[in-house]
């Protein structure tokens, strides 16, 4: 038997969605229930978050990225020694990756995961501005696709205890649970920025005394058993495993801290069990690790710690150095931009010539990708799934093959990145899931190089 879950899910973004599964994770937590945290999509920042509620890696499902064989393995993994897991849901509950298709839940989308896990859904409604309404809401929501289950609703930013009896009275009509009601508290908002929630490696206290606070608050007014006994999913076949053929055992150092945030938890398993040893380091005030063979940065927010990150020249020349020496080097989005010569005039670790920029345009969305050039990672030809996130553009003094061309959609022809040696770099972001081969080709490049300690 698969862990029962619950599908957290809005009928558009801005419900407040993450602070009520974040909310429900610290509640059930509290109540004595071991939970599992997961995120619908690509999302990197709300798993941290859950994280510090259920006291276990958030982790992501996204069929676009990993397919849709593998979220049940991947569910079954994330869940595996707990009693209940609970997955929030990205935008509204339909909305996923923009296609031709006409009309159902789109791919990717939190019902096509819900309906995927066999997983009931309670929906977050943001209560301000309606009272009666809301009746036809949840009427529309829950006869749009049969085949997602709608057990129950939970009211938001509810404004008074007659605005709460109205609107109980108006579910009641719709046929639709009332699980709890939440009353406005704005002292919860957690700081956003361009690319979302300030994420809680930087929001540190602030964070946990954040999610202490959720977790207070839905434990007040949720039912929590009712939750709890409306919970169920319909996953077979076995959990994924990260293991893979074994490349050899060598040091790998992975960029951490707060300017080095968007990773998913399962690239340092699959690192693990290709033989690597996995030790973090935080390029804002330390060095590479001794024996370093490899180097994976992660996404995240250099853009906002460019002062800091020059200021540590030793690590920035250590970089250079290894990137010199052939060994393998794996960086996504803020990576990138972290290896080039400069952002914004400040000095970075000029193992790729060019410079990067802060822009008011957010480029978003899920690429078709397909690698032209060999690389540490990837032969030529391999193809993938991934996402693009970010509001910074790099432009190359120096030419080298991209990483990836992906075109199509919504984009026109793009050349993503650079190869250059060991080095593998580029917007997109990847899920380790699906790439099992790519990290033990890495890791396997890895055993032929080191760096002195």
């Amino acid at each position: 038997m698969s862990v029962p879950a619950i599908v957290v899910a809005a009928p558009a973004s801005g419900s407040g969605k993450t602070t009520i599964a974040t909310g429900l994770m610290g509640a059930l937590r509290r109540a004595g229930k071991t939970v599992a945290p997961f995120k619908v999509g690509p999302d990197f920042i709300d798993p941290g978050y859950h994280a510090l509620a259920a006291v276990r890696p958030g982790r992501n499902l996204d069929p676009v990225l990993v397919g849709e064989h593998l979220i049940g393995p991947l569910y079954r993994h994330g869940s595996t020694g707990t009693d209940i897991a609970v997955v929030e849901g990205v935008m509204g509950l339909f909305d996923g990756r923009i296609s031709e298709q006409a009309a159902g839940a789109a791919l990717g989308s939190t019902a096509h995961v819900a309906a995927l896990l066999g997983a009931p859904v309670v929906l977050v409604v943001d209560a301000r501005g309606q009272s009666h309404s809301v009746a036809a809401l949840l009427h529309g929501f829950s006869t749009f696709d049969t085949s997602i289950r709608i057990v129950g609703v939970i009211l938001n930013r509810v404004g008074s205890p007659r605005h709460e009896q109205v609107l109980r009275q108006a579910c009641e009509h719709a046929g639709v649970r009332v699980f709890g009601a939440i009353p406005r508290a704005d002292e919860l908002a957690v700081p956003s920025r361009h690319l979302g929630l300030v994420t809680a490696v930087e929001h540190g206290r602030q964070a946990r005394a954040a999610v202490e606070a959720m977790s207070a608050l839905v434990g007040r007014h949720v039912d929590l058993e009712g939750i709890a006994a409306a919970a169920a999913s319909r996953v077979a076949g076995e959990p994924w495993s990260p293991a893979g053929p074994i490349a050899g055992k060598v040091t790998v150092a992975l960029a951490a801290g707060k300017a080095f945030t968007f990773g998913y938890a399962e690239h340092r398993e699959v690192l693990c069990a290709a033989g690597a040893e996995v030790v973090e380091f935080d390029p804002l005030t330390e060095t590479l690790p001794p024996d370093t063979a490899a180097l994976v940065i992660p996404g995240g927010f250099p853009e906002q710690f460019t002062a800091e990150l020059s200021a540590n020249d030793v690590v920035r020349k250590q970089i250079k150095s290894l990137a010199s020496s052939g060994a393998p080097i794996h960086a996504e989005c803020a990576g990138l931009t972290y290896l080039v010569d400069e952002i914004d005039g400040h000095p970075m670790c000029g193992v790729l010539s060019g410079a990067a920029r802060f822009t008011d345009r957010l480029t978003l969305g899920y690429r078709d990708a397909v690698a032209v050039a060999d690389s540490s990672l990837y032969a030529t030809g391999d193809r993938t799934v991934g996402h693009e996130f970010h509001r910074t553009t790099v432009t190359f003094t120096d030419a080298y093959q991209p990483a990836w061309v992906y075109s199509g959609g919504v984009v026109d022809r793009v050349r993503d990145g650079a190869v250059d040696r060991g080095v593998h770099a580029g917007y997109l972001h990847t899920h380790p899931a699906a790439q099992h081969q790519a990290i033990t080709r890495f890791v396997a490049a890895a055993t032929t190089t080191r760096l002195a300690g």
